[in-house]
């Protein structure tokens, strides 16, 4: 393994590509960085947000180095639609890939995608609040949306580092 590649849009991805850097002693770039540094067809360990079930910045990644696992860091809990956030990704089954829960602010979101969440907030929100039979799962997204969840923990990235671990 070469170099761990992150895209970060409000610093959860950062904070996680950082905190594996520091486990794995792997250097760690943020995507537009690694284009300057790491070279053409490393292998890499690629962290990216997940916006509407997709890993963002993955498809980049995938033109320029090989990417042996995929972690993706979005609201949902840890291991948390694998196999959809796969499928719209486009992951392929050999490679392994790792939803990871992160922090949610929509104040530190940019652009349109701050404008995006807010309404998905307003909306999923006030229907997941009028839930009568909510599932725990349910409960932490709600808390969440409502009360800017702090959720960057070094233990949610087990299972990535277990993996690691097994790699050499």
């Amino acid at each position: 393994m070469n170099a761990i590649i992150y895209t970060s849009n409000s610093g959860s991805t950062k904070h996680y590509a950082r905190l594996l850097a520091y486990e794995t002693g792997l250097p760690v770039y943020s995507l537009a960085e690694a284009k300057k540094k790491v070279f053409y067809g490393a292998e890499i360990i690629y962290l990216g947000w997940i916006m509407a079930g997709s890993v963002k910045g993955y498809a980049t990644a995938t033109k320029r180095y090989k990417v042996c696992a995929v972690c993706g860091v979005g609201m949902g809990q840890n291991g948390a639609q694998t196999d959809s956030v796969r499928k719209k990704t486009s992951v392929p089954a050999n490679i392994p890939l790792f939803t990871i829960q992160g922090n949610f602010d929509v104040k530190k979101l940019h652009g349109i995608y701050r404008l995006m969440m807010e309404i998905m907030v307003k909306t999923a929100g006030k229907s997941l609040a009028a839930k009568k039979d909510r599932t725990p799962e349910e409960d932490d997204m709600l808390n969440m949306m409502l009360h800017d969840g702090e959720r960057i923990k070094s233990e949610n990235l087990k299972a990535v580092l277990t993996w690691y671990n097994a790699q050499k």
